[in-house]
This record gives structure tokens, sequence and C-alpha cells, in this order.
């Protein structure tokens, strides 16, 4: 076995690509649907007024509005039928996952394996329909009480308009999980990172013409591109590093059969909570600034408008409260989305054991003081990540595509389709392995 897998590892490259056919429709499959969305990021809203679109979110672009055209890949600034893009599906997760971990019904549910996940997951879609019919209606009346973007306004427009962007909302949806299951990576994270790359050329060349126009310097170009290249090449350091628990599991007999004793590892990732914390604080605080932006119509004065100048970026306030949420939400969603007496009881069930550590409830608790200790690692690593790049788009006015989300999102799921892609050469080369083997074998008898 060892000989076969360093063989195996050895002959590892993407020239087996060629030959694992099962692989190449995957990746065909998985370009096509990313096509059609891109096709459907272009195509408007009926009876919208694109010039008077153009202008109303050039004015709110550096809201909330902003960060969702970034995640929708421009189709929010088009008013396109993805409008809404995947979020509702993404943000509905987000809650029944939330959820399974204080609703004992539904942690029943998620106990259950395959059927439980099946029920869980049409809750979600269920959820999704909700969150999209409240989001396209506002987004209807909010259009329709702008004035001069909608051509007829009318209860005819805000009926089409509600049933087009749920509709594309729906379609996103089916398309990523035939992504997740005919093709390669997670769909719903392939739908925004292609979003947020195919925006980058025009983000690179808006932020060029700034250099040639004067407004940014040259040498302040080349920093934030060295920065892009540092940042990339720190997250993906940051996002690979694992605190490997040992875990031994003594010498047992089950049945007529006798187990020697046997040692693995417990990984716990430094960063658990992954690009969940910068979305939602990134959220939170632009909620105000857009909120202000449409209610106040140009009037300075108001609660909303002072508190959106106070959270405005580079702003002390803006920076506290991001950091203080990226922290908060990275502490939060790990608690819900890891359990360790969940995980101490599974191994103290199969036997196994922490060196020097009783099994049962000292384990939890060591696993809950290693977790805690790692979790300040990654929610610092968020921050940095995030605050920098923040400040440099504050300053010199660069877009959002730049910033630590943006930047995360894009490397965490290249390399999570890039472990997907070796996998399945992997499994390809193994069988190939297998059946040489076989072969040899008979041709000796």
């Amino acid at each position: 076995m060892a000989s076969a897998a360093e063989q195996l590892a050895a002959n590892l490259n993407f020239g087996a690509l060629a030959k694992a056919e099962e692989l190449k429709k995957r990746i065909w499959f998985t370009l096509a649907a990313l096509v059609i969305y891109r096709l459907g990021t272009y195509i408007p809203l009926p009876g919208i007024n694109p010039d008077a679109v153009a202008d109303i979110f050039r004015q709110a672009q550096s809201g909330i509005l902003g960060l969702f055209n970034m995640f929708s890949g421009g189709a929010v600034g088009r008013l396109a039928i993805f409008a809404l893009n995947i979020m509702p599906y993404i943000s509905a997760s987000i809650i029944i996952q939330l959820l399974t971990s204080v609703v004992p019904s539904l942690e029943a549910l998620k106990k259950e394996g395959e059927a439980g996940r099946k029920v869980i997951n049409q809750y979600t879609r269920y959820l999704t329909v909700v969150l999209a019919l409240f989001q396209a209606y506002g987004i209807a009346v909010g259009l329709q009480g702008s004035g001069s973007i909608v051509l007829e306004p009318g209860p005819f427009f805000i009926i089409s308009t509600v049933i087009t962007l749920v509709g594309g909302t729906m379609f996103l949806m089916w398309l990523g999980e035939q992504v997740t299951s005919r093709g390669i990576g997670n769909g719903s994270s392939l739908i925004i990172f292609s979003g947020i790359v195919a925006e980058l050329p025009s983000a690179l060349a808006g932020t060029l013409e700034l250099g040639r126009q004067g407004a940014i310097s040259t040498a302040v170009i080349l920093g934030v591109l060295a920065m892009a290249v540092v940042v990339i090449a720190f997250i993906v350091f940051m996002e690979r590093a694992q605190r490997r628990l040992l875990i031994n599991y003594p010498k047992r007999q089950v049945g007529n059969r006798m187990y020697d004793s046997q040692t693995s590892f417990l990984p716990l990732k430094l960063n658990t909570s992954g690009v969940i914390p910068p979305i939602f604080a990134s959220s939170l605080l632009l909620l105000p600034t857009t909120i202000a932006q449409f209610a106040q119509q140009g009037d300075s004065s108001g609660i909303l408008a002072t508190l959106s100048a106070y959270l405005a970026h580079g702003r002390p306030a803006y920076m506290v409260l991001y950091v203080a949420l990226i922290v908060f939400f990275a502490f939060f969603y790990t608690a819900i989305v890891f359990n360790p007496a969940e995980t101490a009881d599974n191994l103290k069930k199969h036997g196994g054991f922490i060196p020097g550590i009783r099994p049962g409830e000292r384990t939890a608790e060591y696993i809950d003081h290693v977790l805690t200790r790692i979790t300040c690692i990654g929610a610092a690593y968020l921050a940095i990540i995030c605050l920098i790049p923040e400040v440099l788009i504050s300053y010199f006015s660069l877009p959002f595509y730049f910033g630590g989300t943006s930047l995360l999102i894009v490397v965490s799921v290249t390399m999570d389709t890039v472990s997907q892609v070796h996998g399945h050469l992997l499994a390809h080369q193994y069988e190939g392995l297998v059946k040489k083997t076989k072969l040899k074998g008979g041709k000796r008898r």
C-alpha cells in the first residue's frame, strides 16, 4: 500500500486530466453553468430606465449596494434578473444551520443522516423563497418610489418584478445545486466567486484610469497590487493552518476480529467560520449608510445621516466596530458549527482518547480550550486581512474588489475547487493502478 501511494503521488499531475473523462465532463458542466449565470446578469428587469438606474447607483455605490453589486457580479448595478443573486439562499442556509443548534427537532433531523439532511435542505429552500419574496418586494417598491427609474409604475410592475427576481434567485439556487452534484466545487460559492472575478478587470481598469488622471499615484497602485499578492499568500497559509489533536485508539476486539492500537488526529481549522464574519460585519455596518442615502435624499440633517457620517469608510468608529463585529461573528459561528461536547462523546463511543486527558467531560473542556485559543488567532487573522485593505479602499477611493472580503472569498473558493480537482485526479489514477495490478496478477497466473 505504501509503495502504491508513493507511486500515485509521484504520478499526480495535470497531464492526467486528458485521460480523466469524468473530470473533464464535470469541468465543462461547471464552466457552462457559470456562463449561463454571467449571461443572466446582463438581462435587465422589464420596465426599467437604465440611464436613471446608472445615475442613482453611482451615488449609492459606496453603501451596501456596492457590496451586493460585488457579490452579484454587477447585476445590482444593472438591475438584472439576477440582482438578488444567490444571497437569499446563502442567508437561509446560515439561518437554518444556526437553528439546528438551538431547535431540538432540527438537531434531531441533522443526526438522522441522509434522510434528515434532505428535509433540512427542503426547509432551506422554503426559507429562501420567503427571504427572496421580502427582498424582491422591497426592491420593487423602492424602485417605483424613486420616480424616474420605472417607466410605467403600478401593481403590474411590482408583481412582475417580484416574480422575476424571485425566479432568478430560485434558478441560481437550482444551478448551484447542479454544479455541486454534477460539476466541480461548491456551486453557491462558485457563483459568488465568478461574479467577483468577472468584475475584477473593470475594477482594475478603473483604478489604472484614476492613476492616468493623476487621482492616484503610480506608487500607490503598485503598492496596492503588491499588497494584494501578500494578502493572497497570507490567506492561503492561514486557511491551510490546522491544530491537530493526537487521538489514540487502544487495541480492541470487535466480534471475532482483533484490531491493533491506532493513532489518528482531530484537525481543528484555524479559521472555522470562513468568510461569514466579514460578510455579516460589512452588511451590518453599511446598512445605515444605504438607508440614509435613500431616506434623506440629499438632506444632511437627521439621525441616519449623522450615523452614516460616523460610520463612513476610514472613520475610527467604522474601523473599531468592523473589527469588533468580525471577532464576535468568528466566535459565534464557530460555537454554532462545532460542538466540543458532541465530539468528545463520539470519541468516547469509539474508544478514542487524547493522551493525558480523561474521556468525556474533561476531553470536551480540553477541546473547547484549544478551540477558543485558535479561534482568537483566526479572528485576529480575519480582522487584519479585512482591515488593512479597508483603510486603503477608503483612503484612496479604490473599488470593493480590492477588499479583504473579496480576496478571502476568491482564494478560499479557488483552494476548495483545486483540492476537489486533485481529489478526482487521485481517484482516477488510483483506479488505473488497481486495474494494472489486477491485469499483472492475471497474467502471472
